[in-house]
């Protein structure tokens, strides 16, 4: 006589759904929670970065980069010429650029972390949280529209919705108006960032 084979029960189906939701939730959750960890970083990182600028300045008198008398305070560093600007826009390809050497001048310092003999513009630029590049300089450009000039804090490879929370924590949410905009990447209605896209964030200070 062969056995009856025996199913589940609509109630043992909904245990294991239940449990399945739960576990889910919890995924979920703790995706939430390391996401607003995230951001909060992102956000003290923009503001220790700009910070950083005014501690040297007020240390030395000369912003990090620009500083023409960094020569005689660390040997071997190539002083800047002292105009009052960071130049180079990005530290992408010559380490000897004011944009390059702000880092390299704020470890000299001890006002930031990393290795002041790194003269890799690839790996002596700074890392924000979610990985890509941060730059530190100055420039006359026009962004999200408008001609700006001063001093520039580009967070690089930015995902959409930590540009928007890093925005909205600093200013007013939109990526192209206020003092924090993409400046490259589309804006959605009402200035919105788009979830999918990537953006390079640029905070003017």
């Amino acid at each position: 006589m062969r056995e009856r084979v025996r199913g589940f029960t609509l109630v043992e189906l909904a245990i294991v759904l239940v449990i399945i939701g739960i576990i889910l939730g919890a995924v979920l959750k703790g995706q939430e929670l390391v996401f607003n960890a995230k951001v909060k970083r992102l956000v003290s990182q923009a503001k220790e970065m700009m910070a950083a600028l005014y501690t040297y300045y007020d240390k030395y008198g000369y912003y990090p980069g620009d500083d023409p008398t960094a020569a005689k305070r660390w040997t071997g560093t190539i002083p800047g010429d002292g105009d009052g600007l960071i130049g180079g826009w990005y530290c992408s390809a010559d380490a000897n650029s004011e944009s390059c050497r702000v880092w390299q001048h704020l470890r000299l310092a001890n006002i930031i972390s990393g290795d002041p003999n790194d003269t890799n513009p690839t790996s002596m630029v700074p890392k924000h949280v979610f990985g890509g590049a941060i730059h530190l300089f100055s420039a006359n450009a026009t962004v999200a529209g408008s001609p700006r000039s001063g001093y520039w804090l580009a967070f690089v490879n930015l995902p959409g919705k930590a540009a928007e929370a890093l925005d909205r924590a600093i200013d007013d949410g939109k990526c192209n108006s206020g003092s924090v905009v993409a400046y490259n990447g589309d804006c959605g209605t009402g200035g919105s960032y788009q979830e999918n896209l990537y953006y390079e964030v640029w905070i003017n200070f």
